[in-house]
């Protein structure tokens, strides 16, 4: 860095009947060039200017006065300069922004780990930068993770940063759970930057941040059968009508996400072989794999049978390609608006405030409830681990299970238990 203010030089130039003064100089071996404002001269000779008579009015300048500006703005663009550079020898001596690793994290989270649409959507919201507007609705964004922790070198973050941030998402109102979704995801992009492949930081301050105390889940609520007529009985009632009522009954006896369920075309119903391929799903707007990436066949009982027949009996949209529950131009359904329009018929028809999502837990719980193999279940509904189909345990009733377990204690007739076991004499 120079010792001394590099020294302007003073041109004149003449652009479209406008004389002005312009000053360029030398900085680190580029040349910077700054118009000061308009000059107070007239033409002497062709390519040469002399003074202007008369007082030199506000907003012109001579000579003298484009000097000072010269002088004025080599300081101004020095002190840019330099603060500039300090911040990138910073930058450089500190390491990468936790701005720079989220930001990489997600690209690789989308391009390399081809994540779901709304994986990517629930990710960025938490990475949002603050004060931006929403896409939807008015109001601007918090902004907690990067108002936090965003300009901050990320190998110097600690734990007691990462809890600080937690406690202020806490503090704004939000569920243990939602503060243990920031916690997941901050502890996610250190993992990433860990990787000696990406930027080898040295730990993962996340990790030890503290995880809040999510309520105890209680047993699945559920709909019986009556429950669910009558919840579509009212969705046929509303402003969409009779397929608004089907999608109930088809998402209650086929399981189906909802996701699956807007994906579904012709072609994946098969009423000859009574069953359903599962193999597309929404999932932010855009049509994707399944949650497991699989493919899957499900069994088509005569409940959901009878709900695809009705639908498929109508004027328009029923060719193998096309969807099975589309809006009036044949296109995929506002998830959104559909929910809105469940939430009015649940209440229409005097139910629990049950979630979309409950109807899939209709669907296993009534199977489980029946008897149904669990391993069964577990292949229906797509699940990678039977531990996850086992919450619908709880459905079977107790007598049942009751009396299986009476008739294991009562052993078999005429056996008499066995004596204890004697002491060894020593």
């Amino acid at each position: 860095m120079p010792s001394t203010n590099p020294t302007a030089a003073l041109i004149v130039r003449e652009q479209r009947g406008e004389v002005y003064y312009e000053a360029f100089w030398r900085y680190q071996g580029r040349q910077v060039k700054r118009r000061l404002g308009p000059a107070w001269l007239d033409k002497d000779a062709p390519g040469a200017w002399k003074p202007r008579k008369g007082r030199v009015p506000s907003g012109y300048l001579d000579e003298r006065r484009a000097h000072v500006a010269a002088a004025e703005r080599v300081t101004a663009y020095l002190e840019q300069a330099r603060s500039e550079e300090a911040v990138e020898r910073e930058r450089l001596n500190s390491g990468v922004t936790f701005r720079e690793v989220a930001h990489a994290y997600l690209d690789w989270l989308e391009n390399v780990r081809d994540a779901k649409p709304a994986t990517l959507a629930n990710h960025r919201s938490v990475l949002a930068e603050p004060g931006r507007a929403y896409k939807r609705g008015e109001g601007l964004t918090v902004g907690h993770v990067m108002a936090a922790l965003g300009d901050l070198p990320a190998a110097k973050i600690t734990t007691r940063d990462v809890d600080t941030l937690l406690a202020t998402v806490a503090a704004g109102g939000a569920s243990p759970r939602t503060v243990n979704k920031y916690r997941a995801v901050i502890g996610a992009i250190f993992s990433y930057g860990q990787k000696a492949s990406t930027h080898g930081l040295p730990s993962n301050p996340a990790r030890e941040a503290d995880k809040r105390q999510e309520a105890t889940a209680g047993p699945l609520a559920y709909y019986s059968t009556e429950d669910v007529e009558a919840l579509a009985r009212a969705m046929e009632a509303g402003d969409d009508g009779a397929q608004d009522g089907e999608a109930v009954r088809v998402s209650s006896y086929a399981g189906l996400r909802l996701g699956e369920l807007l994906a579904l075309r012709w072609r994946d119903v098969d009423f000859t072989g009574s069953r359903l391929t599962v193999g597309r799903a929404l999932s932010g707007g855009v049509e994707t794999s399944t949650k497991s990436r699989r493919a899957r066949q499900v069994p088509l009982p005569d409940q959901a049978a009878a709900a695809l027949d009705r639908l498929s009996r109508r004027e328009n949209f029923t060719g193998p390609g096309e969807l099975v529950f589309c809006g009036p131009l044949g296109r995929t359904l506002d998830p959104s608006a559909l929910r809105r329009r469940y939430r009015r018929a649940q209440a229409d028809a005097g139910l629990a405030p049950l979630r979309w999502h409950d109807l899939r837990h209709t669907y296993g719980s009534l199977l489980a409830a029946a008897g149904v193999d669990l391993v069964k279940i577990k292949s229906a509904m797509g699940h990678s681990n039977i531990a996850t189909t086992e919450r619908y345990l709880h459905a079977r009733p107790a007598s049942e299970q009751a009396a299986e377990f009476t008739e294991a204690f009562a052993g078999r007739a005429g056996e008499k238990p066995l004596a204890p076991s004697q002491p060894v004499a020593t």
